[in-house]
């Protein structure tokens, strides 16, 4: 599983596990798509934020490799 520290390893259409600004206590994850990467550096390291195709917005923990 990539990290999602690089934005190299985020394209958008990519499936990845975020966790959204009120769940960064809980530490919860949201899978879905990414619609848009918001970051603009090369890494960052809480994770690379990015907006999925649901309209939710957070820092991505996990990019999802297709089999």
């Amino acid at each position: 599983m990539l990290t999602g520290k690089y934005r190299k390893n985020v394209t958008v259409g990519t499936e990845v596990e975020i966790v959204q600004k009120h769940h960064q206590r809980s530490g919860e994850l949201t899978d879905g798509f990414v619609k848009r990467i918001l970051t603009k550096s090369p890494e960052h390291p809480h994770g690379i934020k990015v907006m999925l195709e649901t309209g939710e917005i957070g820092r991505v923990k996990n990019v999802i490799e297709e089999e």
